[in-house]
């Protein structure tokens, strides 16, 4: 391949991941307004932070803050503010933590898990029609590249 033929090339993918960073960036912004709307869905006291806290406490079964300040990468005293609020809110439970009595393990309340699952109802219909347009492979394409971006 000619030095011509490189620099092309590098140019065709520098354009391609400038395109995909302004798409990602704007699909993070749409996604910042639906976590608003739907911790308002929740609760129009629960703040788009708790949201995402309570989503995860609800996916995996239970949860204590040090895994919260892990996964999210936020402030310790700030996952303890938002965990508060879902406590004040009666949105999660907590109990000592058998295997180390320093953690308290949260759990989302039977009322937090209805309402988690009539706004995944709502994302859903909103996802399918958002991406109707797009094949199962370029779903599964698209899949791919949010899982490498997850993992990194």
């Amino acid at each position: 391949m000619t030095l011509r033929a490189v620099a092309s090339a590098d140019a065709v993918a520098d354009d391609a991941l400038a395109e995909f960073q302004g798409h990602l960036h704007l699909a993070f912004a749409r996604m910042t307004a639906a976590w608003r709307d739907a911790a308002a869905r929740i609760h129009p006291d629960l703040s788009p932070a708790a949201y995402k806290l309570l989503s995860f406490i609800a996916r995996t079964g239970s949860a204590n803050a040090h895994q919260l300040v892990e996964t999210f990468g936020m402030d310790k005293s700030f996952v303890s503010r938002q965990v508060r609020m879902l406590e004040d809110l009666d949105l999660v439970q907590s109990r000592p933590d058998e295997s180390d009595g320093r953690q308290r393990v949260l759990t989302a309340t039977p009322e937090a898990c209805a309402a988690l699952a009539e706004v995944r109802t709502h994302h859903a219909v909103w996802l399918r029609s958002a991406l109707a347009r797009l094949s199962p492979d370029e779903m599964r394409a698209a899949s791919k590249a949010f899982q490498v971006l997850s993992e990194v």
